[in-house]
């Protein structure tokens, strides 16, 4: 047996013998590769590089729109980015290690904890842009599924809009004003769905490019009674704005994605 194999066997059997919870966590190995690994960094700098590249054709073709929802007379209207903020601008995966470290689970109470820490990280590339969209005059807008609503937390008298902001403002983007950020039941009908979100964005503003990790960032109707083929031909269908209008950034933890598959999830894994 090689020294290649051996390690392999040597890995296993150290999982198998420890018993450890964390070895059992669905989300252990999508955490470290988020927290660790190099090609994680690459994919969310490359995202933001491109989009650097495309803005300048955006900003000069008033026809231009990334958003399904942009309807009417647009073209005079003054540009803007939407962004989702979680796993696109700020990096909580410190949050969900400490779920995972203590066997435990995401709570709306753990959550507003670490909301008020104010101390999420900013993903790889993200600050960068958004304050070159600032000196390009292109106003920045969050659509976020923080709440709109006093934390939970034991003590803690603040809203997750204020803490977000100081957040956003502590990793380098500065000046973000609450009527930026758009946030989950701020307005009846602001639902987890972020369609009616963008179309009032689009009334105000010729929205750009969009920014997310999850498809519903960008397109209605693909967070629940959908199917992943469903979802697989709505990305080919909207292959063109992919790198050009739409930029997805990775996340592996946690999203529509998992949530729209069925019990038991083994069934959607492909094996020869």
């Amino acid at each position: 047996m090689n020294n290649f194999y051996r390690s392999i066997f040597a890995g296993v059997f150290l999982l198998l013998s420890a018993g450890s919870a964390l070895a059992d966590n669905n989300n252990f190995n999508s955490l470290l590769w988020m927290q660790t690994s190099a090609e994680y960094k690459a994919n969310t700098t490359q995202a933001y590089n491109t989009a650097l590249r495309n803005i300048n054709a955006a900003l000069r073709d008033r026809k231009w729109t990334a958003a399904k929802e942009q309807v009417g007379n647009y073209f005079s209207l003054p540009p803007a980015i939407v962004m989702d903020i979680d796993e696109t601008v700020l990096d909580n995966s410190p949050y969900m290690g400490k779920v995972v470290l203590e066997n435990g689970e995401w709570t709306a109470a753990t959550w507003n904890e670490w909301v008020a820490l104010q101390s999420a990280t900013a993903v790889p590339g993200a600050v960068e842009f958004i304050n070159a969209m600032r000196d390009k005059n292109v106003r920045v807008i969050f659509i976020s599924n923080r709440e709109s609503r006093k934390g939970e937390a034991p003590g803690l008298g603040y809203s997750q809009e204020a803490g977000t902001i100081k957040n956003l403002a502590k990793v380098g983007v500065a000046g973000v004003l609450p009527e930026d950020i758009l946030l989950l039941g701020e307005e009846d009908g602001w639902t987890s769905e972020k369609r009616s979100r963008r179309e009032y964005i689009s009334k105000k503003y010729r929205i750009v490019m969009l920014f997310g990790d999850d498809l519903g960032d960008f397109l209605a109707d693909v967070k629940s009674n959908i199917t992943p083929q469903e979802r697989d031909r709505l990305v080919s269908e909207n292959k063109n704005n992919w790198g050009k209008k739409w930029f997805m950034l990775p996340n592996p933890i946690y999203g529509s994605w998992i949530n729209i598959l069925r019990d038991p999830k083994s069934q959607y894994l492909i094996k020869y």
